[in-house]
């Protein structure tokens, strides 16, 4: 694919975990510390609420109350009447910052952390946990070993997870069993050279995938076979996709200079951009 990206959004932080919803693009601009939402035909773009905590993975019950992944404090918090509502505290099944999420369409929500300060140069790299926060609030840990789980999609029939491990180079596959719990643990893809972080998927089963250290957004197929590439410009990286617009066909890309918390607030560098593809998106988120 020769297209390039286009620029439709900037002045922002860092935006992360994009959800088209209703007719617009959802984000969170993560060290701005707000959820925003983007018309992108007028470019109006309304802020939904602050969250202190950071946030970063977005998603909704079947009721249409958003979820909010609030990372510093490892919560899951609901927007109800305009106010913040704790769902579920994540602390005991994370070892550090939570992040991205995908909720089914029952309104289970499963949620990925760092395990390790990843912007602590002496930090120790470890595998972490992937959590399910059920919609009756339970907590529960339902795979381990995971190397940075980041982004993460459910196929249409609800029957099946993929998450990226953004450290372990690839998407990872599990079955999703009726109570929520994962099983049958399989690789999905791997690509070499690549950095999977957020994820989306298409309706040919075939998942956009942002990978901000090589500068690229990639659509894979199951197996690892890359079938298209759009290319971010040197000085950027892309850290989100999501795929959206009135036909679905609009791959909408978070891209940000860096990842550093403080870096990102000082030069208020962050973008989302655009792009036209062939297949619209399919699944959750």
């Amino acid at each position: 694919m020769t297209s390039s990206l286009v620029p439709i959004l900037d002045g922002l932080a860092f935006a992360e975990g994009p959800r088209w919803h209703e007719g617009r693009l959802w984000f969170s601009d993560m060290h701005a510390r707000s959820v925003q939402a983007l018309e992108p035909a007028t470019g109006d773009v309304e802020i939904i609420v602050e969250v202190d905590g950071q946030p970063s993975g977005l998603g909704w019950r079947p009721d249409g109350t958003l979820l909010i992944v609030s990372m510093l404090d490892r919560q899951l918090l609901a927007l109800v009447d305009g106010d913040l509502r704790e769902v579920a505290d994540l602390s005991a099944v994370t070892t550090s910052h939570c992040n991205d999420m995908v909720v089914d369409g029952g309104g289970n929500a499963y949620i990925g952390n760092f395990g390790f300060d990843l912007h602590d140069p002496e930090a120790d790299q470890c595998t972490t946990t992937l959590a399910l926060v059920t919609v009756d609030g339970e907590v529960r840990v339902v795979a381990d070993d995971l190397f940075f789980p980041n982004g993460a999609v459910i196929t249409p029939d609800g029957s099946t997870l993929v998450v990226g491990e953004s450290f372990g180079g690839g998407l990872t596959a599990f079955d999703v069993e009726p109570d929520g719990s994962l099983s049958g643990r399989r690789e999905w893809a791997r690509v070499r050279g690549a950095v999977p972080d957020g994820i989306c998927l298409d309706r040919d089963g075939a998942i956009w995938m942002a990978s901000p250290i090589s500068h690229q957004v990639l659509r894979v197929a199951e197996g690892g076979e890359v079938l298209d590439e759009i290319r971010t410009s040197d000085e950027r990286q892309p850290f989100a996709c999501m795929l959206g617009g009135a036909d679905g066909t609009t791959l909408f890309v978070c891209t940000a200079i860096d990842s550093d918390p403080e870096s990102c607030r000082r030069q208020m560098a962050g973008r989302i951009e655009s792009v036209e593809v062939d297949v619209p998106g399919a699944g959750r988120p």
